[in-house]
């Protein structure tokens, strides 16, 4: 039994201190906006917060998260309002759609650390985030689009 902070809320989940934090996020607490990629923490589509953090959940454990506030994209902002949504929306980012709840998670926990990024910091913080779609000039431009320097 785990009781976990997720989008400021707590949650008493039915999971092991071991379980990777997507499986609890996915399986159990039902955030299926949190996506499985590739397990090892090198594609981003399992992006969430902790403690506002951008951190890979296929990498971390119920464990190491607990007592920490977990935010998914379910929590970014209910209403989908959040300014990194907006411009998603505005510029029409997604293709595929798979990959882009975690590139916004990556990108709005950039944007709360660096509110004006130039274009060579939007690419170094993203650079860690695939999209099989090739997305990426799009992407660049939304996160430019979401900074207090557009």
């Amino acid at each position: 039994m785990a009781l976990l902070n997720i989008n400021g809320s707590d949650v008493e989940l039915q999971a092991e201190d071991a379980m990777p934090l997507l499986w609890a996020v996915r399986d159990i607490a039902g955030m299926t906006g949190t996506k499985y990629g590739c397990g090892v923490g090198l594609c981003g589509a399992c992006t969430v917060h902790i403690d506002g953090v951008a951190e890979r959940s296929c990498q971390l454990t119920v464990g190491e998260v607990t007592g920490k506030a977990i935010t998914t994209i379910e929590g970014l902002d209910p209403d989908g309002e959040h300014r990194v949504q907006q411009a998603w929306r505005e510029l029409n980012v997604p293709q595929c759609g798979f990959c882009q709840s975690g590139q916004i998670m990556q990108a709005a926990s950039f944007l709360a650390e660096k509110p004006d990024p130039s274009d060579d910091e939007i690419l170094d913080a993203m650079s860690g985030n695939v999209c099989r779609c090739g997305c990426y000039q799009r992407i660049v431009a939304a996160v430019r689009l979401a900074s207090t320097g557009s």
